[in-house]
């Protein structure tokens, strides 16, 4: 219970086991932890004098009272670590725990709502030591002041490692770790953004390995300090810079944030919830390279992408550029297979144009083709004959049939369809030779386009070997041959030099 003493300035003393103040001195409190108050608050009396009228003491109620305490200690101390054994555990339907803290002298109400208990690994029971962190407040119905608990420890396990899994869980419950809340790091970024001290050696090796394995990367340094009070504010910061339309980095395909390996006080900042928060909202993606690989930070679990080391970090980045050059040295040598392949197929092609007998006796094959349609007309007009022929015959003897029923009559009308049929008959085949007679013009007209003695007297010539051979190139001669060039007006002879 707290303890009351006056002084001759008329102030009251509250504290937790204080010395008594003497009056006109004070005397510090026995523990620093606690911090002395102090309240103005009226003398329990007044004497009365002759000059002034006497005053009433100032009486509360319970209740404000009680209230001006839970003022005193909630402000007053705050959030602190105590150390205990578990006693007397109850726990509500609602899922609120009421337990004692106890040591061998003293004990200590706390409260353990289910909110909080949901998000605990630890499960509390009867005799466990441990260590709470909490905050002290006044239960005022009771007037009994308790330990509200935040976290609980077992006795044994470091602050700093139970605030990070206190931590890891209440994010990890949000979705910050989530695999789909991960946005996919570019296979051939252009521009790096570094977070990290300038003069560490994180830096140092990140740059030796993605410069040998990539040189055309460039990398964009943002200086931070990454150990110590307000290190963290300046990662939050740095990260904002870079994701800003406007910031003084410029625009970066992916963000590293990166130091080198140290204990978990030295690593700390990397942990704190500001930071985990800014990588979770960053628009471009972040990769975490903190530490060694046996160390873990929050960053690591929120980043997009967690790499073992700094070194490892760059690898990463920059293997699809090596991938990337040896691809293409395939492609090249690929491109070039096929292109002499094709030249190959096309030398083959003219070479067959150039040895074939439409190309060697153009005359010869039109006068075939002419002959062919000379055969067809006459085919044809066989068939017409013919035809004609049949028809006749036919009408003899229908006019043979008829001859006792008027014939006169039935003749005539035959005669005029005979006529009819003749008439359309000559047409068509006159229509028929029409068309081949045209197809002959542009047959005609084709094999003169390629007829060589129209070629060479455009301005070009044919050479040849003394045994006929066509030469196509100057390998297929040697010193000494004789050659034949053929042009629009006759040949010459030539011999090869040395």
């Amino acid at each position: 219970m707290a303890k009351s003493s006056g002084n001759d300035d008329g102030e009251m003393l509250l504290g937790f086991d204080m010395a008594p103040v003497l009056p006109g001195k004070r005397k510090a409190p026995e523990s620093p932890s606690l911090p002395q108050i102090k309240m103005a608050v009226p003398p329990p009396s007044v004497e009365e004098t002759p000059d002034a009228a006497p005053k009433a003491p100032t009486v509360l109620t319970v209740a404000q009272l009680t209230r001006r305490i839970t003022s005193l200690l909630e402000e007053g101390i705050g959030s602190v670590w105590v150390e205990g054994e578990i006693s007397n555990l109850r726990t509500q339907s609602s899922g609120h725990s009421y337990f004692t803290l106890k040591d061998a002298s003293s004990q200590l109400a706390c409260v353990l709502f289910a909110r909080t208990a949901s998000n605990l690994s630890v499960e509390i029971r009867d005799g466990q030591q441990v260590q709470l962190c909490g905050r002290i407040g006044v239960y005022e119905p009771r007037g009994q002041y308790q330990l509200i608990v935040s976290l609980v420890q077992g006795k044994g396990i470091g602050v700093l490692q139970a605030r990070f899994e206190e931590l890891k869980r209440r994010l990890a419950a949000e979705g910050l770790f989530a695999p789909e809340a991960k946005k996919p790091v570019p296979r051939l970024p252009r521009r790096i953004g570094v977070v990290t001290s300038p003069t560490g050696a994180a830096i140092r090796d990140f740059l030796n390995v993605l410069h040998r394995r990539h040189p055309g990367l460039r990398v964009v340094i943002h200086p931070v300090r990454v150990q110590g009070k307000g290190a963290a504010a300046e990662i939050v910061s740095a990260i904002a810079d870079f994701n800003a339309v406007d910031g003084p980095a410029g625009p970066v395909d992916v963000i590293v944030v990166t130091r080198g390996g140290g204990s978990l006080e030295d690593l700390w900042e990397f942990n704190e919830e500001a930071v985990a928060r800014a990588i979770a909202a960053s628009c471009i993606p972040v990769v975490s390279a903190v530490g060694h690989e046996i160390d873990f930070t929050i960053t690591d679990f929120v980043a997009d992408f967690r790499a073992p080391t700094p070194s490892a970090a760059a690898e990463i980045l920059a293997a699809d550029g090596g991938e990337l050059l040896k691809r293409v040295e395939a492609l090249v040598m690929r491109i070039g297979r096929e292109a002499f392949s094709s030249r190959e197929r096309l030398e083959s092609l003219l070479h067959l144009a150039f040895s074939s007998a439409l190309f060697c006796e153009p005359e010869r094959r039109i006068g075939e083709i002419r002959q062919t349609l000379d055969r067809s007309e006459s085919d044809l007009g066989s068939l017409v004959g013919a035809r004609i022929e049949r028809i006749r015959s036919s009408l003899e003897t229908s006019r043979a049939l008829l001859s006792g029923t008027r014939p006169d009559t039935r003749v005539a009308s035959m005669r005029v369809q005979i006529e009819g049929i003749s008439e359309r008959l000559l047409s068509h085949l006159g229509r028929g030779r029409d068309r081949d007679r045209a197809r002959l013009a542009l047959v005609g007209a084709a094999f003169a386009a390629l007829d060589p003695s129209a070629t060479l007297r455009r301005g070009f010539s044919i050479t040849r070997t003394e045994d006929g051979r066509v030469v196509t190139s100057t390998g297929s001669v040697k010193p000494g041959d004789r050659l034949r060039t053929q042009v629009a007006d006759g040949e010459m002879i030539s011999e090869v030099g040395g």
